[in-house]
């Protein structure tokens, strides 16, 4: 449900800075009910992601205004997850949510716990063994995951990269288009996270680990909450050998050992590269790292240099 907006003088999104943002949190809190006096800014990238001091509440605000409809299904999502007593993140009950202030979605979510406590890469094993498992009801109104569509949607919007690279990057992308249509999946098509790694996974403050960032829920094959793991550990080296061998074995499934790993991995591995292409001219670290990553792409060395965002 949208209750309302709120736009910027003229009629745009609000600046999306810390100080830009910070007429949209509070107005966004005092819809919703809440005190957002001293709240801290936890990050800024695709969201801003603030934790508030009055009550163990995060609020979300997205960078791309145009993710009203997804938000609306995360919200939904996390819902109908509650009701199963599946553990991921919770919306407090009584706020009316999505909000749209200055142009920008805003959502509210429960606090996991006061500090960022990643779980295992086994315990997310579990949690998506256990996801696979559920059928989702026609009322969420859930996608059809289309990663070329994504994709392109992302090449199509990188404006602040060279000439040479977008068009080495759309060239990558068109040719691995006609790898990705011949492969054959062998696990169910079904419910899907949609971005599912460790960064997806935290520590409730009870001890239990659960699932966050819900609004890439979608239908596909289930390879693709699969494939992050599987590079993380195989090209970047992010996940031991010890760690990879306890996913697989919770999870019961070795992706790396189907013959479509290769393709899956190198457009899994595009859309990273794509969507730090975004972030190159507002830091210069992601600018670096945009750099690096494709010259790997290149090259085809150096993967086990990338750092991780």
């Amino acid at each position: 449900m949208i209750s309302g907006s709120s736009g910027t003088p003229d009629g745009g999104s609000a600046e999306f800075t810390a100080e830009g943002l910070e007429p949209v949190l509070r107005k966004a809190c005092a819809r919703a009910g809440l005190d957002s006096h001293g709240a801290e800014l936890l990050r800024l990238g695709s969201n801003a992601v603030y934790r508030l001091t009055s009550l163990p509440i995060i609020v979300r605000i997205a960078r791309d205004p145009s993710v009203l409809a997804e938000m609306q299904r995360a919200v939904g999502v996390a819902r109908w997850l509650e009701t199963g007593d599946f553990p991921a993140m919770r919306v407090p009950a009584p706020v009316v949510q999505p909000l749209v202030v200055g142009g920008l979605v805003v959502t509210f979510w429960e606090s996991v716990q006061e500090r960022e406590e990643y779980a295992t890469v086994g315990e997310l094993a579990d949690l998506l063994r256990r996801l696979h498992w559920l059928e989702e009801p026609e009322s969420l109104g859930l996608p059809y995951f289309d990663p070329l569509a994504k994709l392109a949607v992302s090449l199509d919007g990188l404006g602040g990269i060279s000439g040479e690279d977008r068009t080495f990057l759309e060239e990558r992308a068109a040719a691995l288009a006609k790898d990705y249509d011949r492969l054959d999946f062998v696990l169910p098509f079904g419910l899907i996270h949609g971005d599912a790694s460790i960064g997806n996974i935290l520590r409730h403050r009870d001890g239990h680990a659960v699932l966050i960032d819900l609004d890439g829920f979608a239908l596909a094959p289930r390879e693709w909450d699969l494939i992050q793991t599987a590079i993380f550990y195989d090209r970047y080296g992010w996940h031991t050998k010890a760690e990879y061998a306890e996913f697989v074995h919770r999870y019961g499934f070795d992706l790396m050992n189907w013959p479509g790993y290769e393709t899956l991995a190198d457009l899994r591995e595009l859309m990273m590269v794509s969507w730090l292409g975004h972030q190159v001219t507002t830091s210069e670290r992601s600018a670096a790292e945009f750099a690096r990553r494709v010259r790997s792409l290149r090259t085809g060395e150096g993967r086990d240099e990338w750092g991780p965002f």
